[in-house]
């Protein structure tokens, strides 16, 4: 098990999870929930951004790296926010 957290094979399967996720809410978004593939793209992204920084940070990758995908969740969120006014 410890070799399947840090290897980043646990990210990995997470980050399927979500992109599942992603297909089931904008197929549901023709129906019955009134969102877009974008809404859900911008909903979904900073959380994405971090679990790639968590993958990068459990596999070895350098600080700068890890600091960049930290940093380009904000602007996921920010968008995020801003459509959802």
């Amino acid at each position: 098990m410890q070799d399947f957290i840090l290897s980043g094979r646990a990210v990995d399967v997470v980050l399927l999870v979500i992109a599942a996720e992603f297909a089931l809410l904008t197929w549901l978004g023709r129906g019955r929930i009134k969102r877009s593939a974008v809404d859900w793209f911008f909903a979904l992204m900073p959380g994405v951004m971090l679990l790639l920084a968590l993958r990068a940070a459990l596999v070895g990758s350098e600080w700068p790296w890890i600091a960049l995908l930290i940093a380009g969740s904000f602007p996921f969120h920010l968008i995020d926010l801003w459509r959802r006014r």
